[in-house]
């Protein structure tokens, strides 16, 4: 069974303020559309996940999340879904979530996922609690609540029934979600438990709200990471993803990019993730001579997937030689950018060990960085 998600995305509407759509506001110290597609990506039922956004949104998904597979939305929530689901030929099964739900519990997929053996179509709902009345300015009768649910997302679907759904739907009118349009067509929907955590953020007082639950549903963890490589002839010289002119490079399997190396370290270490040799051994020959910022890019990924926030980096660089200052602003640019932070989270410092072993005697550079992040206990 193959499984794929959406994630719509599209909306232009700003009420959350800030300015630009709330999908792509921060919430933690990243987009709010990076939080479910961290747990959607890293569930081990979904396939694959795939961004629904609005034409023009390019620049703010990739600031968001970097290259994702991702499709152009309509001018309705539902033409959205229909082009993402067009997207999706050959899938068994899709999720179908709204970005303004950040905070998805594993466990609610879970229920979706097994309610997908036997119906075609799942939802996750909670049972309205609070007292309904009609009324205007004054109150009128109340209403029975025996049997109302408040509906959530991710919505689940055998993916040829609820294709069917769009596909058949009338041009001309709007449908309130994907599952009744699904019912619609004669399927059988089943509700499981939902969440709280599944609120939706929509205005500025759910921002600060889920701003809040975040940190203290959040522990800070700091972890380090050293990395040393020798100096050698005809190499070439990378620090922090930045070529530097020297007479010398560092020799290594890959561009020996010892800034990043120990950067990844501490990042993996975070995490409890082992280290980069773990995650790309030297004896594998695709890794000879590759770009140190995959690791890093890697690295930060998992502790994506894991729900950490990356807080700061504290780089040390060990060396006699070259002369790190000239280069320095160069480097912290290139470390944030490839972290997608801001630079003034991003420290770099460097020294030297007085003319003192290998570094003093110019046969080698050292690096030491030390990550803090911020992770959901939540997701231990």
């Amino acid at each position: 069974m193959t499984t794929a998600a959406i994630i719509v995305a599209a909306g232009q509407g700003t009420r959350a303020g800030g300015g630009v759509p709330k999908q792509f506001a921060p919430l933690g110290g990243r987009a709010m559309l990076a939080h479910s597609h961290a747990v959607l990506s890293a569930h081990p039922g979904i396939d694959r996940v795939l961004i629904v956004i609005g034409e023009g949104q390019e620049p703010a998904l990739a600031a968001a999340l970097g290259d994702v597979p991702f499709v152009l939305g309509g001018a309705t929530r539902r033409e959205s879904v229909r082009n993402g689901l067009e997207a999706l030929a050959g899938a068994d099964r899709v999720l179908i979530h709204d970005a303004a739900r950040p905070f998805l519990p594993a466990a609610v997929i879970d229920a979706l996922l097994a309610a997908l053996e036997s119906h075609d179509g799942a939802i996750p709902a909670l049972p309205v609690a609070d007292t309904l009345a009609h009324g205007g300015e004054m109150l009128g009768e109340t209403v029975p609540r025996d049997g109302l649910w408040r509906v959530q997302t991710p919505q689940a679907f055998r993916y040829p029934a609820v294709l069917d759904a769009h596909r058949e739907w009338p041009q001309d009118a709007e449908a309130t979600d994907d599952a009744q349009m699904v019912r619609a067509r004669g399927h059988d929907v089943i509700i499981v438990p939902g969440d709280p955590m599944l609120e939706k953020v929509t205005h500025p007082a759910d921002f600060a709200a889920a701003e809040a639950r975040l940190r203290a549903d959040m522990t800070v963890r700091t972890a380090q990471g050293f990395d040393v490589h020798r100096f050698a002839e005809g190499e070439e010289l990378w620090l922090g993803g930045i070529r530097i002119p020297h007479s010398h490079g560092l020799s290594g399997h890959s561009d020996a990019d010892v800034a990043l190396h120990a950067i990844t370290d501490a990042l993996l270490g975070t995490i409890g993730a082992g280290d980069i040799g773990m995650h790309f051994p030297p004896s594998d020959p695709q890794w000879r001579g590759a770009a140190s910022a995959r690791f890093l890019e890697h690295a930060a990924g998992l502790v994506t997937a894991a729900g950490g926030v990356i807080d700061f980096i504290d780089l040390t660089l060990i060396c006699e030689a070259p002369k790190i200052g000239p280069h320095r602003e160069a480097i912290r640019a290139s470390i944030a950018g490839l972290l997608r932070l801001p630079a003034s989270r991003i420290s770099i410092k460097a020294t030297t060990t007085e003319r003192l072993g290998f570094t003093g005697r110019g046969e080698g550079m050292a690096a030491q960085a030390i990550a803090t992040v911020r992770l959901a206990e939540r997701q231990e």
